[in-house]
């Protein structure tokens, strides 16, 4: 597989070489990184044995390509590249939206997966959306996230949409259900200092439980929520016409038709 040209290393691709680094990946020796603005995690790989900055020499010595580049400049990116690559080179890409079919063309028909992921990569919690036509670029595709992430490997391309919606996007939703928690909070009259606190701990301590017991969230939230109580009070707000259920559902799609937007 290696070495793996790392083409973008920004949020996402530094989230990775900071997740490789600590739970296992292609080493800093391993990679090649090709971004005009690396990330501080790119630039420490990069002191470790990472090469930044690589020329078309090194481009044919590579095993994989990750492609993390934004949507918008993919194409770019993949003519600048594409002739100097090895034939049997893979590509793993995680452009949001870009149709593999698109992406193996412009690599000359390169084989092809496309990973949708959350930046908890870097801290080995990451989740990993997988869709690929061709085994060996699946295996490959595994062989990067499987270390940082709980892969899914969907058998539709078309899936990938809902997917982006439900998790590649899904992270920013908690922390912005996060950030009007503690806001909530202040208003009730709590400190700020204080309901920060309470609502990061709490949400902190919710999803490691939900992660630990296996229950269905459905199950542990009625084990905490007595009739009658403020608990109930609370959900018969959240759980309502126009609560969360009806927006997250157009959330989602919201998402999904982006990424299809992106895709061209």
């Amino acid at each position: 597989m290696t070495p793996v040209l790392m083409l973008g290393a920004g949020r996402l691709g530094g989230a990775l070489i900071e997740g490789w680094s600590r739970f296992g990946g292609p080493a800093p020796s391993d990679l090649l990184i090709l971004d005009p603005s690396p990330s501080p995690a790119a630039l420490a790989a990069g002191q470790a044995g990472a090469a930044l900055s690589p020329g078309p020499r090194d481009f044919a010595r590579a095993g994989v390509i990750l492609l993390a580049v934004k949507p918008q400049v993919w194409r770019e990116a993949a003519a600048a590249i594409s002739p100097h690559l090895a034939p049997g080179a893979v590509i793993v890409s995680v452009a949001a939206g870009v149709r593999a079919a698109d992406i193996s063309s412009a690599f000359g028909g390169r084989k092809v997966a496309r990973v949708m992921p959350t930046t908890a990569v870097a801290v080995g919690r990451g989740v990993a959306s997988l869709y690929g036509a061709d085994p060996e670029a699946i295996a490959r595709a595994r062989d990067l996230f499987g270390p940082v992430a709980t892969v899914v490997e969907l058998a539709e391309e078309e899936l990938l949409h809902a997917a982006t919606g439900v998790s590649g996007s899904a992270p920013a939703y908690f922390y912005a259900f996060v950030e009007a928690l503690e806001a909530a909070g202040a208003a009730a009259g709590l400190p700020a200092a204080a309901s920060r606190d309470l609502a990061r701990a709490t949400m902190v301590g919710a999803a490691a439980l939900l992660d630990a017991s296996g229950e269905d969230p459905a199950e542990l939230r009625r084990q905490v929520t007595s009739p009658g109580g403020t608990t109930e009070a609370a959900l018969a707000i959240l759980m309502g016409q126009a609560g969360l259920g009806p927006l997250l559902r157009d959330a989602v799609a919201a998402a999904a038709r982006r990424s299809e937007e992106l895709g061209g």
